[in-house]
C-alpha cells in the first residue's frame, strides 16, 4: 500500500461515524486528482495536492470541540498541526508535510494563491461545496467567475452546474 492509500485509510478512521465528512474529502480528492492530471501537474506536486485534498478539512473536529463551530478560518487555524502529525506518523517526507500543512492552513483563503496545487485544491473543494450547499445559480456563476482559473476546473463547473449557465451567456 502506498502512502496515499495509507492516508486515505487513516482519514476513514479519523472520520469514523461521520459519513458526510468522509464523502466530502473523497469527492474533493477525486476532483483535485482529475484537475491536477488534466492540468499536467508534475508528479511531486500532484502527490502533494492529493495528500492535501485528503486532509484539507482535518481541523473541523478540533474546531468544533474547542469553539463549538468550524468555519473556514477555524479549519485553517486548527488543521495544519493535525495534518502534520498524521502525515509524520505515516512517514511522509518533511517537505511534503510542510506544503500540505500550508495548503490545509489556507484552503479557505482565496487571495495570494501561490501555486497550481493551491489553486486546484480551492477549485476541487469549491466544486464539492457548491454541490453540497446548493447555493443557487447566482452564487455558482460568481464562483465560476472569481474562483475557477484552470481550464479543467472551469469545464467541470460549467458541466456540473450547466443549469446555472443556461440563458446567461
Amino acid at each position: 500500500m502506498d502512502l496515499l492509500d495509507k492516508l486515505f485509510v487513516e482519514m476513514i478512521h479519523y472520520y469514523e461515524g461521520d459519513p458526510m465528512r468522509l464523502q466530502h474529502f473523497i469527492k474533493v480528492h477525486s476532483f483535485a486528482r482529475l484537475i491536477g492530471i488534466e492540468e499536467d501537474l508534475p508528479l511531486r506536486e500532484l502527490f502533494i495536492l492529493e495528500s492535501a485534498a485528503y486532509v484539507h478539512d482535518i481541523g473541523i473536529k478540533e474546531a468544533e470541540k474547542k469553539f463549538g463551530k468550524s468555519n473556514g478560518k477555524l479549519q485553517e487555524q486548527e488543521g495544519p498541526q493535525l495534518a502534520e502529525k498524521m502525515l509524520s506518523q505515516l512517514g511522509f517526507d518533511k517537505t511534503v508535510i510542510e506544503r500540505v500543512s500550508y495548503l490545509v492552513g489556507h484552503h479557505h483563503t482565496y487571495t495570494n494563491v501561490d501555486g497550481a496545487d493551491y489553486r486546484i485544491l480551492l477549485e476541487a473543494d469549491f466544486l464539492v461545496n457548491l454541490y453540497e450547499e446548493n447555493p443557487g445559480h447566482d452564487a455558482i456563476r460568481y464562483a465560476y467567475e472569481n474562483i475557477f482559473k484552470t481550464n479543467t476546473g472551469k469545464m467541470i463547473c460549467r458541466e456540473m452546474f450547466s443549469r446555472a449557465f443556461k440563458n446567461f451567456d
